[in-house]
């Protein structure tokens, strides 16, 4: 076998890897019909794990998906977090009724902010118990807490049962760090699952997370990491601008 099969096959090998932790992410208010079905078509491509999508193309996602073993996740109240916690939960059972098997929770951090933990953690048990078995990953918003908040987060989260521990909703927030991931899987009991998200682009930020012990990394940038992985280069499709 050539020295150059080697490398395809290694190269091969790594993207499956990889694409299995990635939720490819899309998240715009002009996302057109044809760029949904784009988005879906990558999924299929590379088998990422999930597809997240806006709420409301949810079902038309589940049924797409069907059968491919690609997951259809989506999002509640990014990316502000202030509806009121009864919209939270009413909406979170219209998307999984629609097909979705994943929800991404935007907390109300103000509330946290505020002292508030009561109030903040009703807000997240009322999401995760309209979601039945459907995990809840929460953005938890690090870079916009302290210390001693962020701790505060973790045990609330946890004790309110989400699924899913995530850094931050996005890039406007922060990019994603190897030091949040670990210290996310640090505080996290077994059970609960880390999620990576905010300005990941590259290949090695992914491979960095996982290492950290992301299990799930969140990015719209799925398919230029696949094509920088497989050898070919930047893709010359325009995105839509996103820090996801």
């Amino acid at each position: 076998m050539s020295e150059s099969k080697n490398t395809s096959d290694t190269a091969q090998a790594e993207a499956l890897r990889l694409a299995s932790r990635i939720q490819s992410t899309i998240i715009s208010n002009t996302l057109t019909r044809a760029r949904w079905e784009e988005h879906v078509a990558e999924c299929v491509k590379y088998h990422f794990q999930a597809a997240m999508i806006p709420p409301a193309w949810v079902k038309k996602t589940a049924e797409a998906l069907r059968g491919t073993g690609i997951r259809t996740a989506s999002f509640v109240d990014f990316p502000y977090g202030t509806m009121t916690s009864a919209g939270k939960a009413y909406e979170t059972g219209q998307l999984v009724e629609a097909g979705a098997e994943e929800v991404d929770l935007m907390p109300n951090v103000g509330f946290l902010l505020s002292g508030m933990e009561r109030e903040y953690a009703d807000d997240i048990r009322g999401v995760v118990k309209a979601a039945g078995n459907v995990p809840v990953k929460i953005m938890l918003e690090l870079p916009l807490l302290n210390a001693q908040q962020k701790e505060r987060a973790v045990k609330i989260s946890v004790d309110a049962g989400v699924s899913y521990l995530k850094n931050a909703s996005g890039g406007a927030v922060g990019i994603a760090t190897p030091e949040q991931i670990a210290f996310l899987r640090r505080l996290a009991p077994p059970h609960v699952h880390v999620k990576a998200s905010g300005g990941i682009k590259t290949a090695q930020q992914v491979r960095d997370l996982v290492q950290a012990g992301a299990d799930v990394v969140g990015t719209s940038s799925g398919a230029q990491i696949m094509a920088e992985l497989l050898g070919g280069g930047s893709l010359a499709t325009k995105r839509d601008p996103s820090q996801y």
